[in-house]
């Protein structure tokens, strides 16, 4: 039966601004994909590929994930994927979304930075008319290589986030033993370009990268940011300076230490005025989208509606949308019916 408040949180207008584009890489398309590339995979069912989802930890998840990209070869593939992912977020009720990807997972495989980064943006925009929602898209750094493969991508990048195509950058990969300031030349490059700047920080690592994040990166906004509440005053600071934190409850489920989704920290995210927002990071592995992470929260803590409305105003407040933008979906969240 379905949840009694999944078409009201449907209907809620919301951003998105965590999501992989390669995590909406769904077993039946993992599996298309490779029979029309001729990529070998261990696999012949979409069941045994999800059978296969059973990681426990971050690095576990990234190796499949990485083996799961390998069946990405061509600009076909790359609209197709990003084209699915935006119709995914559009059926859930998602207004604006802010997409990631990962071109050096891409380029070390022999792919061009410009053929990648052209098929995306050409799904993102078919899709995103047709079904009119806006969305954004940024680069991540790949945090387990050199700073200097992020500076070589970097320069790669220039051209479309000088003329506004891609969104400024951000840094996901393996947390553990790679810390922010790992990356300290590559954000100096972007601040100097006055580029949007965000980091994944406190998913698995300690709350000290949240910090580092902040004061050597000059990140705007945090990727997870979980462990900020192991530290109280880190906590007062985020909530002090408005910083947006882009929380994923599922796949923390899966890889953060959370046991249980009613004890995870979003609502005391919230109620220590934190601009906590839900997004599904790698919705295909993780079990749900944006929608079905709503609905899981929502039942597990309790959320009443005032903190759902707040979670919508977080994630246009803190999103990459212009002011005015902003104001039209704040407005829309303020008008939505009572459920």
């Amino acid at each position: 039966m379905a949840h009694p408040d999944r078409d009201w949180l449907r209907g809620l207008p919301k951003a998105e601004l965590h999501v992989h584009l390669e995590g909406t890489l769904e077993p039946e398309m993992l599996l298309a994909f490779a029979q029309r590339n001729g990529v070998p995979l261990r696999w012949s069912t979409a069941a045994e590929v999800r059978a296969a989802y059973a990681f426990g930890n971050l690095q576990e998840f990234l190796d499949l994930y990485y083996l799961g990209m390998n069946v990405l070869r061509t600009p076909r593939d790359f609209a197709e994927l990003a084209a699915a992912a935006l119709d995914h977020a559009a059926d859930d009720g998602v207004v604006h979304c802010e997409f990631f990807y990962d071109p050096q997972g891409h380029t070390e495989r022999g792919l061009g930075f410009a053929a990648v980064t052209e098929a995306l943006l050409e799904g993102l925009t078919e899709a995103g008319t047709r079904r009119g929602v806006t969305w954004r898209l940024i680069p991540n750094i790949l945090r387990h290589l050199p700073e200097e493969d992020a500076l070589r991508m970097l320069a790669e990048a220039e051209p479309w986030l000088k003329d506004g195509r891609l969104h400024g950058i951000g840094l996901d990969s393996s947390e553990r033993g790679h810390p922010p300031e790992k990356f300290a030349r590559a954000y100096a490059w972007a601040r100097e370009r006055e580029l949007f700047r965000t980091a994944h920080a406190g998913e698995e690592g300690p709350w000290e990268y949240v910090v580092t994040a902040l004061d050597e990166l000059g990140c705007h906004r945090i990727d997870h940011g979980n462990h900020a509440l192991d530290n109280p005053e880190v906590v007062a600071r985020l909530a002090q300076a408005g910083v947006g934190l882009t929380v994923c409850p599922l796949s923390n489920l899966r890889l953060c230490g959370v046991p249980s989704l009613d004890v995870h920290p979003l609502k005391a995210m919230l109620a220590a005025g934190l601009r906590a927002t839900v997004n599904s990071d790698d919705p295909a592995y993780f079990g749900g989208y944006c929608l079905d992470n709503y609905v899981a929260v929502t039942e597990a803590l309790g959320l009443d509606e005032v903190e759902l409305r707040a979670l919508a105003r977080n994630s246009v407040e803190v999103s990459l949308l212009s002011a005015e933008e902003k104001a039209k979906h704040l407005a829309a969240i303020e008008a939505y019916p009572s459920r």
